[in-house]
C-alpha cells in the first residue's frame, strides 16, 4: 500500500491547525483504505524527514504548499533523497483550481465590479517561488476578468501594504481588496489586517469544511506522482 504524506508548513495558530487537519481528513476520506499521514516543514511536529524515515513501502509526499520555494526544493527534497520508493509531488500551486477558489472567497467577501484586487502571497527569496506567485496572480486575473496586483507578506519582494498604498493614489479607483494566497489562517494571514485594504477575503481554507475542489487537487497531485513511488523490479 502506498502512503500519502501530507506535508504542510506548520503554524501555532489553533484555527490554522484545525483547518489543515480538516483538509487532511478530507483527503483521507477521498482515498479510502489509503494511509494518509500529516507532517510539517516548520513550527509543528513531526517534521517531514522524521515521518518519511519511519514510513515503510511506497510513499508520496504531497506538499500542502502553494508554491515551490525553499520548503519544497530543500526540506522536502532532502527528506525523499536517496529513497527509491519515496517521491515528492509538486506543490499545489499555481493551478486554475486555486484561482477559482480565490475568486469564490472574494465574491463571498463582497467583491464588486470596479474593485481593485491585490493577491497577497508569502514572500520568498527563491526565484521559483516568485515565478509561481506571479503565475497565480495571472490565473486569478483570468478567473475574475480583471487586473490583479501582486504583493507579499515578508520576504524581499514588494509588500502588500505598499501595493495597496500605490493603488490608492488613483482618486478615481474603486475599493482595494486583498485576496490572501494562503492555505489557512496563521501568522501570514494576521499580518494582512493592517495593510490598509477596504476588504479582505478568507484564505483558501476558511474555517468550514474544505472545498471539494481543493481536496481533489491534493488527490490529483498524489495520483499523478504515485506511479513513480514504486521501485523497478530487481
Amino acid at each position: 500500500m502506498t502512503t500519502l504524506v501530507a506535508c504542510s508548513h506548520g503554524t501555532r495558530d489553533p484555527a490554522g491547525q484545525a483547518a489543515i487537519g480538516r483538509l487532511v481528513d478530507a483527503v483521507s476520506g477521498a482515498l479510502p483504505g489509503l494511509a494518509v499521514t500529516p507532517t510539517f516543514v516548520d513550527v509543528q511536529h513531526p517534521q517531514v524527514a522524521e515521518v518519511v524515515g519511519e514510513t515503510a513501502g511506497p510513499t508520496v509526499v504531497v506538499p500542502l504548499l502553494l508554491s515551490s520555494g525553499y520548503h519544497v526544493h530543500v526540506d522536502i527534497a532532502a527528506a525523499v533523497a536517496g529513497r527509491a520508493e519515496v517521491v515528492a509531488a509538486p506543490a499545489l500551486g499555481p493551478d486554475p483550481v486555486l484561482a477559482g477558489l480565490l475568486a469564490k472567497r472574494l465574491r463571498q467577501a463582497g467583491l464588486r465590479r470596479g474593485d481593485r484586487v491585490v493577491l497577497a502571497a508569502a514572500g520568498s527569496s527563491d526565484p521559483r517561488a516568485r515565478r509561481d506567485t506571479e503565475r497565480a496572480a495571472s490565473l486569478l486575473a483570468t478567473a475574475l476578468g480583471t487586473r490583479v496586483a501582486l504583493g507579499h507578506v515578508g520576504g524581499p519582494q514588494r509588500q502588500v501594504a505598499a501595493v495597496v498604498a500605490d493603488l490608492r493614489q488613483d482618486p478615481h479607483g474603486g475599493r482595494v481588496v486583498v485576496s490572501p494566497y494562503l492555505l489557512a489562517p496563521g501568522w501570514f494571514r494576521d499580518r494582512l489586517d493592517d495593510v490598509g485594504a477596504d476588504l479582505l477575503s478568507a484564505p483558501l481554507l476558511d474555517g468550514g469544511e474544505p472545498d471539494a475542489r481543493l481536496t481533489g487537487l491534493v488527490v490529483r497531485r498524489f495520483l499523478d506522482a504515485r506511479g513513480k513511488a514504486y521501485a523497478p523490479a530487481a
